[in-house]
């Protein structure tokens, strides 16, 4: 039996990429796994049912148990009837995997609004509309006594934790998702919901031409350290059974590497007891930044 048997899990953005991956994973590991996508462009534009359909189709000819789904998670209809399909389909939900999103990069002079509130749009919205209607079920079926195991994973970015030069919508957007994500956790655990956040690095649409050299596929018999599937195993073990006890964590994982990232926490500390003059202020917090550690620097920083 795999590590996600008998599981229903859904995926969004699931017709490509990771999503993809997750989905198949899933499935080899013996879940039922409802295939979201929506099938538009790298930026958004259009919509087709054949990338979540060529999915559902793969995971059948392998022996799974899969159902394609259209809708668009970031409206109240399309996050509710996601979570509905999985109930009606397979007769109701353990695992959510947020997955959706694309990007419109521009440095912040240029960014339109228009792609500011689309990219927020389909990666925080959306991450917010389908787990809100994933937990009112997950609710609603521990009040009635039939408590399940549920898992959520979000899905973040390095952009997310350091920041993203030419993405600061995306960016915003990726670390929303990591403060969501804690909420979550805190929230639901009563109801045995356990929520994490991954921030992972592989060959997607997204980061074949944002960063093109570094996910050069490599030559043939060599280690596709950028394959979106060295990502999925992780997601796959955080959305089953075995994870019992992790919840409200962020990983980071890319080719053969898995690390826990370790967040905002008090740093070096100041207290006079009474208020500072902005001079004594000013002096204090030069101090304080002589002891602290240096920042990491933001993705495409010189």
């Amino acid at each position: 039996m795999g590590i996600a048997e008998g599981r229903v899990v859904v995926v969004t953005g699931a017709g490509r990429g990771l999503g993809r991956a997750h989905a198949l994973a899933f499935a080899a590991e013996g879940a039922k796994v409802v295939v979201n996508d929506l099938g538009v462009g790298a930026d958004g534009a259009g919509a087709s049912q054949s990338p979540a359909e060529e999915v559902v189709a793969e995971i059948r000819a392998a022996g799974g148990e899969a159902v394609a789904h259209g809708g668009d998670i970031a409206t109240t209809e399309g996050a509710a009837s996601l979570v509905a399909t999985a109930v009606d389909v397979f007769g109701g939900l353990d695992t959510l995997v947020n997955n959706a999103g694309f990007l419109r990069d521009r440095m912040l002079v240029n960014l339109d609004e228009d792609d500011w509130d689309a990219v927020l749009r389909v990666h925080l919205k959306g991450h917010f509309l389908v787990l809100k209607h994933a937990a009112q079920w997950w609710r609603a079926e521990a009040k009635a006594g039939r408590r399940r195991a549920a898992r959520v994973v979000n899905t973040s970015s390095g952009a997310g934790l350091l920041g993203s030069v030419g993405q600061g919508n995306y960016s915003a957007a990726k670390a929303g998702i990591v403060g969501l994500t804690l909420v979550a956790s805190a929230e639901m655990g009563r109801y045995g919901v356990q929520v994490n956040a991954l921030a992972p690095a592989a060959r997607t649409r997204m980061t074949e031409q944002t960063f093109a050299e570094t996910m050069a596929a490599p030559e043939a018999g060599a280690f596709d350290a950028m394959a979106p599937e060295n990502v999925s195993p992780l997601v796959v073990w955080l959305g089953s059974d075995a994870s019992a006890g992790v919840t409200g964590r962020v990983f980071e994982a890319e080719a053969g590497r898995i690390t826990v990232m370790e967040g905002w926490r008090p740093g070096p500390t100041a207290d006079k007891g009474a208020r500072w003059t902005p001079a004594e202020a000013g002096e204090a917090a030069s101090k304080l930044l002589a002891r602290a550690e240096a920042p990491m620097p933001v993705y495409g920083a010189r």
